[in-house]
């Protein structure tokens, strides 16, 4: 059973996870990150409060999901890159609440301090809010790639690819329980690579602003 296929398809859907996890994760902070920047100015206590905007923004993120535009947008409705457009769609609501999060624990006298300073919005948002939050917003991007890679682990259930896949279509469906337990465990251990990763850049980042 454990032969050179079987080990090569198993590193192959290793990397497709990898693949699909960060492309994925990325795709979601191009979408995410703005909108939960523009929920966090235009809030009741924001820097250009606007409630209507406010008000939309919030019910699109809370209904967003994953739509099936698969098929129109990369031309094939299975395998890795197929996925990242489902897998896009749906984390990028979730990025935008762990930016909002985030953002939301600036010290607001710092930002006070800059806006009595004349700084612009832009200014402010880029060079005072996004870089005080920066600790904050790495530990939330090692909770969103955890959550990410989850989502493409079960998008395997339907021909997304990766270990998700490799795990159902010879692990559970044909019984072999070693291959079953040898995706589960790259899983995890990839979760962990990617929060350790992440954690000790928000702790060095953490030690800099404080030291």
């Amino acid at each position: 059973m454990w032969n050179s296929s079987t080990v090569m398809m198993i590193v192959e859907g290793t990397f497709a996870t990898i693949y699909m996890t960060l492309l994925s994760t990325l795709m979601a902070y191009v979408i995410g990150l703005p909108v939960g920047v523009t929920l966090v100015v235009t809030g009741r206590e924001g820097l250009k409060p606007n409630a209507a905007v406010n008000k939309v923004l919030d019910v699109i993120v809370n209904i967003t999901r994953s739509i099936p535009l698969t098929r129109a947008i990369v031309g094939k409705s299975y395998g890795p890159s197929a996925t990242v457009v489902p897998l896009t769609l749906a984390a990028a609501p979730f990025v935008a609440r762990l930016v909002e999060s985030s953002l939301l624990e600036v010290d607001r006298g710092v930002i006070e301090a800059a806006q009595s300073m004349g700084a612009g919005i832009p200014t402010i948002v880029t060079k005072v809010m996004l870089l005080e939050a920066r600790s904050s917003l790495l530990s939330n991007l090692a909770i969103a790639l955890g959550t990410i890679l989850g989502y493409s682990a079960m998008a395997g259930a339907v021909g997304g690819g990766g270990l998700g896949d490799i795990a159902i279509r010879y692990g559970y469906n044909r019984y072999e329980f070693d291959i079953m337990i040898v995706t589960v465990i790259l899983l995890v251990l990839l979760v962990q690579i990617m929060q350790v990763i992440c954690m000790k850049l928000a702790r060095k980042l953490d030690r800099r602003s404080t030291g």
